[in-house]
């Protein structure tokens, strides 16, 4: 069972206004606990995901290639990376969550990854019966230095041209624009 909820977004920036219409099909059918207007809205964040593939292949990793040389071996590197990034973005969760109206988005995952990293090499906090917060070292790190809020994205997903010694056929607009969005659902939100 599915649920489809039309809507019509539009995008106002400086340079003009564009309108278009979208679907989305999903598998959140009960319109009481998922509102079509959240689930809208939370799936312009749908591109967020690309940002954690590099947070996993270039922070984590530094462009390096996994280095075990069996599958055993593949699978306990890759489950760890995973558990490091999992644990990272709960405290960086954890950190914003105590500053009401912080976007977890916000906080830096470089800044929560060097912190880590500076405790285990120098050891800090490995004391028995200590009390930790929440928060900790990595949370008060990452927010003494939250990054400003995301930009909208107004330009539509391209795949980038390999280098190449022959111009792309066009003009690539990469500007960032200030944008505002407005959603009006099509569909009524009752199933």
């Amino acid at each position: 069972a599915v649920r489809v909820i039309d809507c019509e977004i539009t995008i106002t920036t400086a340079t003009g206004r564009h309108t278009g219409l979208y679907r989305l099909v999903t598998t959140l059918t009960d319109h009481r606990t998922h509102p079509a207007a959240e689930l809208i809205t939370l799936y312009h964040q749908r591109w967020e995901i690309e940002t954690a593939y590099l947070e996993i292949k270039s922070t984590i990793l530094g462009g390096r290639v996994l280095r075990a040389r069996t599958p055993a071996g593949l699978d306990q590197e890759v489950y760890a990376l995973l558990v490091t990034y999992q644990v990272l973005r709960l405290a960086m969760a954890d950190a914003t969550g105590t500053r009401p109206g912080t976007d977890p988005d916000r906080a830096s995952f470089t800044i929560a990854l060097n912190t880590a990293r500076d405790l285990v090499i120098q050891a800090a906090g490995v004391i028995a019966n200590t009390v930790i917060d929440l928060v900790g070292t990595i949370g008060r790190r990452v927010l003494a230095d939250l990054m400003p809020d995301r930009r909208i994205r107004t330009r539509p997903r391209v795949v980038k041209r390999a280098i190449s010694k022959y111009n792309a056929k066009g003009t690539v607009d990469r500007t960032s624009y200030k944008a505002t969005i407005s959603i009006d659902i099509l569909t009524t939100p009752d199933p």
